[in-house]
């Protein structure tokens, strides 16, 4: 799908031996490729081969430790006062946004940062000689600032202590700026971004106990966010009928009309590798699709990107112009508080709503019940004609000998017949 790295993969076997002889665990090599411990196994094993950024980082690094000059790692008994080194645009295997967490939440805590990172230069010895390399090598150490006058500043809080609320504010705060600015990519609504970022996280704060033991919360955001900024249903709201004003500049402007005109599955598949940064198999994993689907998506996006831009045809450059054109749009998302209360109100609300036809369902089904009946009842068969009666005449004028009959009786009527009385004997 890619490019092989500069620098050839010796065998797998020779991979797992380089690290071994290095005392490196697949934890730490996957901490400094920014990747996740099953991948790098998989590629020790030989079921998967490393492409891309990622293969070539993986090859550079293994030529490290081939290198007769490497350093072996400090003493397992040994506490190391450093943070091992990790490359642009990447986070830890192992619990990555635990840390981030507890960071975020001391920084919003406290306006004085509670850390603040110090360069420093240090020499790199060899593990035979014990000589010191002329290449220093730069690390990052962390010390507590200076306080002129105030209490005593509180220790960084750690990510089991925290609150279901500060570690979704914290995972927020981390998260949602830099997804508002993917989703606009996506959908090239800047509205429509903000709304799909606020939604995911409050589809997240719903299932927050199912989402802070996932291992990847922020992937888990991530691909509810894209589902539904690519929701086809958005095309038939009034206020999305009518494009947003593009960006300023022509070149930003040429890329976002090139990404809208992909299909969403290329679109998302392009973005996740080439703009975030993933792996071809975390890509395919995350868009729900086989690694050959998602690769060929990958080559058509490119393929298409290309023919419009010319100068996109390299990845690396492609890379940049994303990371450019997303940072360029003033795109700010909600406040932590405000996305937790619309979720808390959103689920009240559709409780409530099946409570409520839950109740008359209920109602409804009673009174059936009650006014059904409760015998079989034979239907009323329909009416049949019978042959052989006179038909209804209406009445008319008298005859001469009717009106006399009629006169008579009425005379004997009133006056009465003669009646014999008996008498006694």
């Amino acid at each position: 799908m890619t490019q092989s790295p500069a620098t050839p993969l010796p065998p797998t076997k020779e991979r797992r031996r380089l690290r071994e002889a290095a005392s490196l665990t697949q934890a730490q090599v996957a901490a400094r490729l920014g990747v996740a411990r099953e991948t790098v196994r998989g590629w020790e094993a030989g079921r998967t081969s490393p492409r891309g950024r990622k293969g070539e980082a993986y090859a550079k690094l293994l030529t490290t430790l081939a290198g007769p000059d490497h350093q072996k790692p400090p003493e397992p008994n040994r506490k190391p006062d450093v943070a091992e080194h990790q490359p642009e645009n990447s986070a830890p295997a192992e619990e990555p946004e635990a840390v981030a967490i507890a960071v975020a939440v001391a920084v919003a805590e406290d306006p004085v940062p509670a850390v603040q990172p110090v360069e420093r230069v240090e020499p790199v010895e060899t593990a035979g000689s014990r000589s010191v390399d002329p290449a220093p090598v730069v690390v990052r150490t962390v010390r507590a600032p200076e306080r002129v006058a105030g209490p005593e500043p509180e220790p960084v809080t750690s990510p089991a202590d925290l609150t279901p609320d500060q570690a979704f504010d914290a995972l927020y705060a981390f998260c949602a700026p830099a997804l508002v600015r993917q989703t606009y990519l996506l959908t090239g609504r800047r509205e429509l971004a903000r709304e799909s970022v606020e939604r995911s996280f409050q589809l997240a704060w719903q299932r927050w106990p199912e989402v802070a033991v996932d291992r990847d919360p922020a992937g888990w955001v991530r691909a509810a966010a894209y589902e539904y900024a690519l929701s086809p249903w958005h095309r038939f709201r009034p206020r999305h009928r009518q494009p947003e004003p593009p960006p300023v500049d022509a070149s930003d402007r040429a890329l976002l009309d090139v990404l809208l005109h992909l299909p969403p599955p290329y679109r998302r598949a392009l973005l996740l590798y080439d703009g975030v940064g993933l792996g071809l198999p975390e890509t395919a994993a995350e868009t729900e699709a086989s690694t050959p689907a998602t690769a060929n998506r990958l080559l058509n996006a490119r393929a298409a990107v290309a023919t419009r831009l010319p100068e996109l045809a390299d990845p690396a450059a492609l890379h940049r112009r994303l990371t450019g054109l997303a940072s360029a749009g003033r795109l700010r998302a909600a406040k932590p508080p405000a996305v937790r209360y619309c979720g808390e109100r959103r689920a009240r609300f559709w409780t409530r709503a099946a409570i409520a036809f839950t109740i008359a369902l209920i109602g409804t089904t009673a009174l059936t019940v009650r006014t059904a009946p409760t015998h079989y009842e034979p239907p009323v068969a329909p009416g049949a004609e019978v042959h052989g009666v006179p038909p209804h005449v209406a009445p008319g004028p008298l005859s001469e000998a009717e009106r006399e009959l009629r006169s008579k009786l009425r005379e004997e009527t009133v006056r009465g017949p003669e009646r014999l009385v008996p008498r006694p004997g």
